[in-house]
């Protein structure tokens, strides 16, 4: 087996060592934020065939793109926790370790002898963060979860879609991510409380509490009476705000302010629209939405895109092109901002979060499965006893 090179680089999270439980996206994007903050992320896995999305779609070379993006610059362990040798191990990693990550079920630590009380008695300093979809209490705690169950268990597909249309998903894992997210901010609150001199915590991050914590409009909507629906690409409170057709494609303009809305107006010939009592307000041109997008429509229909997006962003009126992801790898900002890498002659995504004084360069590949245990056992395992 060859020994991966992912040593943790200088960061603000330099010295930080997490030993990695979690599987698929919500808890390995989580540590991927770690790692690329200079974290060492240990990712422990089952012998044999690993975290499942090494075999997930699409495949370069026999790797697992999908796995590659969202593990990348971690170290691999094998472990299996049934058996008292590669738990041994294990307790090795976690006296060495500030985080332990998972996204198992509730209890599933426990029946490995791992619960939270037992490995808050033993390991005090240690932060154990657990995503689970929906959280260690409540009647649905046992319940299994994946992103799109979640999805349309918090609402989220009830105003996702074409007005006209079914339930839809949204266009990527959403749920996973903001779980990820919110355990980062979990797990760097809990370490600042630590290293303050408070007791280590338990991070409890549930993937349906993460999307009720992300409808920031559709609850006070529900609470005022008035619930939301499937509206497209349009916006409730506000017009136009919304997808136009081009001649070639589709522009989105986002006019919130009278000023904006006059603006698009004299960018688009409209002026004689002013005085129309029907879009006097932006109340008014809520209600007449349909009626106003026909208008702006018959104008943007004439032109490309492009032209309609050099125009309009010259005003200073929010707007952008409806683009592919196949666009998107082109774009000279996210160029720009360093946001795509390469690594192992795989695409990903960059680190988006830019600390000053810390330089960003691309991280390592992601591990084969079991690649660094020479050096981690060699590192966390004393001789005594343990076969290495």
């Amino acid at each position: 087996m060859t020994e991966t090179t992912n040593a943790p680089r200088r960061g603000p999270l330099h010295g930080i060592t997490v030993v990695d439980l979690s599987r698929v996206l919500s808890g390995p994007y989580c540590s991927l934020l770690l790692a690329d903050l200079g974290a060492r992320v240990i990712k422990v896995e089952p012998p044999g065939a690993g975290d499942d999305s090494r075999r997930f779609a699409p495949m370069v070379d026999g790797r697992s793109a999908y796995f590659n993006a969202v593990n990348r610059g971690k170290q691999s362990i094998a472990l299996d926790l049934k058996l008292e040798a590669d738990r041994a191990v294990f307790e090795r990693l976690l006296d060495g370790a500030d985080v332990l990550l998972d996204n198992f079920r509730p209890g599933v630590l426990a029946r490995l002898g791992f619960a939270a009380e037992s490995l808050a008695a033993r390991w005090p300093r240690l932060v154990h963060a657990t995503i689970s979809g929906f959280g260690q209490d409540g009647p649905y705690a046992k319940r299994a979860a994946y992103d799109l169950i979640i999805q349309a268990m918090s609402g989220l597909m009830s105003v996702t879609g074409a007005e006209d249309g079914g339930p839809a998903r949204v266009g990527t894992s959403i749920v996973d991510i903001a779980a990820g997210l919110f355990t980062t901010v979990g797990i760097l609150a809990a370490l600042q409380d630590r290293n303050a001199g408070g007791q280590a915590r338990r991070v409890d991050v549930a993937m349906l509490d993460s999307m009720v914590a992300m409808l920031e409009h559709a609850l006070p909507r529900v609470a005022a009476g008035d619930p939301p629906r499937r509206l497209g690409a349009r916006f409730p409170t506000a017009a136009p705000t919304d997808a136009f057709r081009t001649q070639d494609g589709w522009i989105v303009i986002g006019a919130v302010t009278e000023a904006q809305y006059k603006a698009v107006l004299q960018a688009l010939d409209l002026l004689a629209l002013e005085p129309d009592p029907r879009f006097q307000t932006m109340a008014d041109r809520v209600t007449h939405h349909a009626e106003l997008k026909l208008a702006i429509e018959a104008v943007t229909s004439r032109r490309s895109t492009d032209y309609w997006d050099g125009k309009l962003s010259a005003l200073g009126i929010p707007c952008g092109p409806v683009r592919t992801i196949a666009d998107l790898l082109r774009d000279p900002q996210v160029a720009a901002r360093r946001m795509l890498i390469e690594t192992d002659g795989m695409v990903a995504a960059g680190n988006p979060i830019k600390v000053s004084g810390c330089e960003d360069p691309p991280r390592g590949r992601a591990p084969a499965l079991d690649a660094d245990r020479g050096i981690l056992m060699r590192e966390f395992v004393s001789l005594d006893g343990i076969r290495l």
